[in-house]
């Protein structure tokens, strides 16, 4: 099969982290529309561009895979980065209300991951975030950020697999020339063997191929210090 030089990509509305990172989007949006002021208050931009950002580099990242695995690769872990500044936006709320994250043997905390891991979709929390208190959504955002954090690491992880494996455009366009160029060989050796008109010419256009292919070889091999 010839190299392609374009790889498969796009279809990132389906991933579970393009979906999850949605929700974080949304719930951001909702989160400060209901707790913080309308103007004046710049958190309330730095937040939801952060959960933004989330969500537009794993797109445009996805889109970038079909030419640009390194591209890829860099805009996830872009996305990935601005949790953790989303993160700790949802933090210095709680705290600033005198409150503390879940702990790891809250209850509240184990239903949160179950119903998060299992509920990607917006759908599934848009009447929690118009209804719920400050402090909870703070915690349910704090959860949703790290599962979104984890997807997001395997998903690189699995981008620098295909990188390793493909290699950059330059490689498959390179890889590409050269199987084009070998094709071109084939049909040009093709072409002055079918030139002959008796068998004897035919053999003899083949022992003159054979033997200036075995001069080419011979000069490569000197050329590149092989024995």
């Amino acid at each position: 099969m010839p190299t392609s030089i374009d790889l498969p990509h796009g279809g990132y509305r389906k991933l579970i982290a393009y979906r999850k990172s949605e929700t974080l989007y949304q719930g951001t949006v909702v989160f400060c529309r209901r707790f913080l002021p309308p103007h004046g208050d710049r958190t309330v931009d730095q937040m939801v561009q952060a959960a933004r950002s989330c969500k537009q580099n794993i797109a445009e990242g996805s889109a970038a895979a079909g030419t640009s695995s390194e591209t890829e690769i860099k805009l996830t872990g872009v996305a990935r980065a601005t949790l953790d500044e989303l993160r700790e936006d949802y933090l210095d709320r709680l705290r600033a209300s005198g409150n503390e994250p879940w702990g790891t043997e809250d209850e509240r905390l184990k239903a949160a991951r179950t119903f998060a891991k299992e509920h990607p979709d917006w759908d599934d929390w848009r009447e929690i975030f118009e209804t719920r208190p400050e402090e909870t959504l703070c915690n349910l955002m704090i959860v949703l950020c790290h599962q979104e954090y984890a997807l997001l690491s395997g998903m690189i992880k699995r981008q620098e697999e295909v990188f390793r494996k493909n290699g950059g455009i330059r490689e498959r366009m390179h890889a590409a020339r050269t199987e084009t160029r070998a094709e071109e060989w084939d049909k040009a050796m093709y072409s002055r063997l079918d030139l002959a008109k008796t068998p004897e010419e035919l053999s003899q256009r083949a022992s003159d191929m054979r033997s200036a292919l075995e001069r080419a070889v011979l000069s490569i091999s000197h050329r590149k210090g092989w024995k």
